[in-house]
């Protein structure tokens, strides 16, 4: 088997040699270091990390790496870097977000090209979907029936979940991390601010530092039932703050998987989703807490806050007694790296 490097330019590492971050993109980065013995990070200089080489691209060797790209737009050049040091570059494309978010032409063109190109897999059935749809849509028909897909839930760690804790006020979760539009996190302010006229909740929201500092980060936080901060420092505080929040609104338009809502589900947090098609792939179906418009989102979150553990039994009697367990296996992140590392067998031998 080829020794595995993996390549996203926005990693960073910290003094000990460590990926670092708790985005969802340092997060992936690290589950793949983990996936074989001596990786490989892709990035700037040259040294021996904490279980990991760091070495550029033109530094490996051709012959005997696959190249797991997380920067799908710039696997041709990947791959032209690494021809010029060896017989047979292998590279392979990991699609973890949304397909052609690009509003010119040419960066759709070159996405469409690189899934065509190369096997690529995704973190999700949907996102999988988008990927084939994208490679239909700008290449002919030839190239299209032959690009290979894989995709799995991503998933999580079933064994960090930690045991309920209860609040002396309900805590409802802004499930994100950015205060991008397409997370409607004005929507979301103005659901709970109705919500909170009727019950006295508080609302957690854990951002990025580069949208922690923005504008309406700052607005928000001067609300006294608003908490506005940085992500969690490890992954052990991260499971606990979820232990100790009742519920959470998700607005946004578009997910390709939706691993934090699939966390906090699993941690026992209700969870309020937009009636999408990404949303219901992530629980069983004739799940109750979907919302069509502002209106429903306000009385779901109402009852979640006011009854949270009354909408737990209604969520474990829908799942045949234990949703977080349902949810648990349904997301493992196991079933994740099985099949990933069955496609990379299947793929590159």
């Amino acid at each position: 088997m080829r020794r595995l490097a993996i390549k996203w330019d926005q990693v960073q590492l910290d003094a000990d040699g460590n990926v670092g971050g708790h985005d969802a993109g340092a997060t992936l980065v690290r589950r793949l270091l983990n996936l074989s013995d001596n990786p490989i990070l892709i990035g700037p200089g040259q040294r021996r990390c904490n279980g990991f080489d760091l070495m550029g691209v033109d530094f490996v060797e051709t012959d005997t790496t696959l190249v797991v790209n997380l920067d799908v737009l710039d696997s041709t050049r990947v791959w032209r870097t690494l021809r010029e040091h060896g017989e047979s570059p292998a590279v392979m494309n990991f699609q973890w977000g949304p397909t052609t978010n690009y509003a010119d032409q040419v960066p759709q063109l070159i996405e469409a090209l690189s899934f065509a190109l190369f096997p690529t897999f995704a973190n999700s059935e949907r996102t999988a979907l988008a990927v084939r749809e994208t490679v239909r849509r700008w290449t002919v028909p030839a190239v299209a029936e032959k690009a290979k897909v894989g995709w799995a839930n991503l998933g999580f760690t079933v064994e960090h979940v930690q045991p309920r804790r209860q609040t002396e006020f309900p805590i409802v979760l802004y499930p994100a991390i950015y205060l991008s539009e397409r997370k409607r996190p004005k929507l979301f302010m103005e659901i709970v601010e109705k919500v909170h006229r009727q019950v006295p909740l508080r609302v957690s929201m854990r951002l990025h530092e580069s949208h922690l500092v923005s504008e309406l980060a700052m607005t928000l936080s001067q609300k006294d039932w608003v908490w506005a901060g940085p992500l969690t420092a490890t992954r052990v505080s991260y499971w606990e703050a979820l232990a100790a929040t009742t519920a959470f609104l998700a607005t946004a338009t578009e997910e390709s998987y939706g691993l934090e809502y699939v966390e906090a589900m699993a941690a026992g947090v209700v969870g309020i989703l937009p009636d999408t098609s990404w949303a219901r792939a992530l629980v069983p179906e004739g799940y109750p807490f979907f919302w069509r418009n502002s209106a429903e989102a306000e009385k779901l979150l109402l009852r979640a806050v006011r009854e949270p553990d009354a909408c737990r039994a209604e969520l474990d009697a829908l799942a045949g007694g234990n949703f977080t367990a349902w949810i648990a296996r349904k997301h493992d992140d196991n079933s994740f790296e099985d099949e990933l590392q069955r496609k990379i067998s299947e793929w590159f031998g």
